[in-house]
């Protein structure tokens, strides 16, 4: 099967298990329930992707940060969006929906976020370590200047997960 085919078998069984299609009973389907939210991994590679995907599985990870200047040409995350996180194979494991964005400068990261990444010792101290040096690696990967300052703003995103498998 192939990656593509995953996601679509993920997001109809999804929609059952997580109860989103209640409604085609009355209003039949919509285009929101014909196309899969997006599906992504985290991180940039597939070791550290699947430990953080296994966070999220086991109810540990909660939140997740990014750079803003990441978000060429996209939009940011919003509050309700859903996404299907893969492994780092592209296979679907979980439906999330994003409950709470805001942007903020990397100094101003707080220890509860931190521990909500789930990541690490849960601390602040682990959490600025390890994004310091991601968002440095995911800078350079597309030519950007690598520097991560306290002014650096990040989009810290909290979620839910409805299903996984």
């Amino acid at each position: 099967m192939s990656n593509d085919e995953w996601i679509k078998a993920f997001w109809q069984d999804a929609q059952v298990h997580a109860n989103l299609n209640r409604l085609r009973v009355y209003l039949g389907q919509n285009s929101t329930e014909a196309l899969p939210p997006p599906a992504w991994s985290f991180g940039i590679e597939p070791g550290p992707a699947d430990e953080l995907l296994s966070l999220v599985l086991d109810g540990t990870k909660t939140a997740t940060a990014s750079a803003v200047r990441d978000y060429v040409g996209e939009e940011l995350p919003r509050k309700g969006n859903l996404s299907i996180v893969t492994e780092s194979s592209g296979r679907p494991r979980a439906l999330i929906v994003t409950t709470g964005v805001r942007v903020v400068r990397f100094g101003e990261v707080d220890a509860e976020h931190a521990r909500r990444e789930g990541e690490g010792d849960l601390s602040l101290e682990h959490w600025r370590a390890e994004h310091r040096r991601f968002f440095a690696e995911t800078a350079e990967l597309t030519g950007q200047d690598p520097a991560v300052t306290d002014d650096l703003d990040v989009v810290l995103e909290e979620f839910e997960v409805l299903w996984k498998r």
